[in-house]
């Protein structure tokens, strides 16, 4: 990958993301698979998004359909409003946050858009549950976050059945990265998916193997935070999982990661911050 591949446009401003970015993770849903991340009123939401900007947080990516396996569908309408809420106490509190916003809906993006001014939408489907949502994003010209699933959030882990999972990630990938350009989408971010239609030994493979996903010309995103992948193996819960988050975030960083994407703000920004005097001593060797 190029240092030209490592820019992303968010509001008019270019980011250099040479040296990686945090993102916050907002969950405006009230099953989200960890608890602590659910806001039961307009105080602690605003609270906790001051909290991730004070921290370092270079965006905030909020969400109001909870995407964990067997999680109850949310309808277009219901998404909207639990959205459009949230934007509209945000904004409104903190003008100059970079937003983004994670939906597979593309009436969803179009109104965060259009409405909010929102930066960047955040996939999980990668345009596979919305035809529409690749056209959108082009015609919106906002940065777009491709990410890799199969099926829906209530059946992925039925659809774990690759012959290599880290090969056929990819394939997807470049697939619809070449297509988002040909729309003239530029500012594209791509997500391999950790805990989307993937096993654990899975998840492990591809961390091991995430360098390989620098030859798509894309910043490549990570979002580890609490997943199952750390608690299932060390034997805890999502509650018991941030030290294990941290360590995966120093691998994610270490295989080329560019974005992280995290409950804990603080602790993904310090790991940048160690992360990067570790790369900075190593070129001088």
């Amino acid at each position: 990958m190029n240092d030209s591949d490592l820019f992303l446009k968010l509001n008019g401003k270019l980011y250099d993301l040479r040296t990686p970015i945090v993102m916050g993770i907002v969950n405006i849903t009230p099953d989200s698979f960890f608890a602590f991340s659910r806001y039961k009123s307009d105080r602690t939401l605003l609270q906790q998004v001051e909290t991730f900007l004070n921290d370092g947080a270079t965006l905030i990516d909020i969400g109001g359909y909870s995407t964990r396996p067997q999680a109850e569908p949310v309808s277009v309408d219901e998404e909207i409003q639990r959205i459009s809420e949230a934007l509209e106490l945000i904004c409104k509190k903190f003008p100059e946050a970079v937003l983004s916003v994670d939906t597979f809906r593309s009436p969803v993006a179009r109104m965060a858009v259009q409405q909010y001014g929102v930066a960047m939408i955040n996939d999980i489907s990668g345009g596979t549950l919305d035809q529409q949502m690749f056209e959108t994003i082009a015609g919106l010209q906002v940065a777009y976050v491709l990410m890799h699933t199969r099926g829906t959030p209530q059946h992925m882990q039925e659809h774990t059945d690759y012959e290599d999972v880290v090969a056929e990630v990819l394939q997807f990938l470049a697939k619809r990265v070449a297509q988002l350009r040909l729309l003239g989408v530029h500012d594209v971010v791509i997500d391999p998916g950790f805990g989307f239609a993937k096993t654990l030994e899975q998840n492990y493979e591809m961390m091991y193997k995430l360098a390989f996903f620098r030859q798509i010309q894309a910043p490549l995103l990570v979002g580890v935070s609490r997943k199952s992948m750390i608690y299932k193996l060390l034997e805890t819960d999502p509650e018991g999982s941030l030290n294990g988050t941290t360590a995966l975030n120093m691998l994610a960083l270490m295989g080329g990661a560019s974005i992280l994407r995290v409950h804990d703000v603080k602790e993904a920004v310090e790991t940048v911050k160690i992360f990067k005097a570790y790369s900075q001593t190593t070129n001088k060797i």
